[in-house]
């Protein structure tokens, strides 16, 4: 339960410092997201899903 605390405030502090450095950026982003077709989104959720859990196996010692 450490762990995953630890990573939800690491998210938030790495969005609250893209919100704060590149307002307009992000917000181009979101204007971008919220026109892609559902089925886009979702591939991108899904790889980002699989690049996470990837990332956390390597980073445990998985290789």
């Amino acid at each position: 339960m450490k762990d995953l605390l630890a990573a939800l405030g690491l998210v938030l502090a790495v969005e609250g410092l893209l919100f704060a450095a590149f307002p307009e950026a992000v917000r181009r982003a979101m204007i971008d997201a919220a026109q892609s077709p559902a089925d886009r989104m979702r591939l991108v959720g899904i790889g980002s899903a699989v690049a996470g859990v990837v990332l956390l196996w390597v980073a445990r010692g998985g290789i």
